[in-house]
């Protein structure tokens, strides 16, 4: 089992931008589908929210409402990284971070924003916007 270490969280104020990296080790390549889910404060795991998702087989990216026309998603498959550009930063992006790898049905099947598709988590990056 390979895993994946994210990166790039920090402090911010409201209408900044931030880069977040999820490198995968112990991958021959990065998984097919993968997911950026975020965690709010004051919520549980299992509450985690898929916001965004790549499909490495079609090259579909997937975005929740809340981050659409803010968030980019992209990977790196020489290095084996997922990114994820997140501009107009607003208070309520505030969370930890995750990125996850699911099978490639996950993908396909809609699905790519629920958790209870991932088989591998990263540790979480924290991320804080302020007013």
């Amino acid at each position: 089992q390979g895993q994946l270490v994210e990166s790039g969280g920090g402090s911010v104020q409201a209408g900044g931008s931030l880069r977040l990296s999820c490198a995968a080790s112990g991958y021959s390549s990065l998984p097919a589908c993968m997911t950026w889910f975020r965690q709010a404060p004051q919520k549980e795991r299992d509450e985690r929210e898929g916001i965004a998702g790549s499909n490495r087989i079609n090259g579909a990216a997937y975005y929740a409402d809340s981050v659409k026309g803010r968030f980019t998603i992209s990977r790196d498959k020489t290095t084996k990284t997922l990114f994820l550009q997140m501009d107009s930063l607003k208070p309520e992006d505030t969370g930890m971070y995750y990125c996850a790898a699911s099978a490639p049905y996950a993908c396909y099947s809609g699905s790519w924003f629920q958790t209870s598709r991932v088989n591998s988590w990263g540790q979480g990056t924290q991320v804080t916007v302020s007013s």
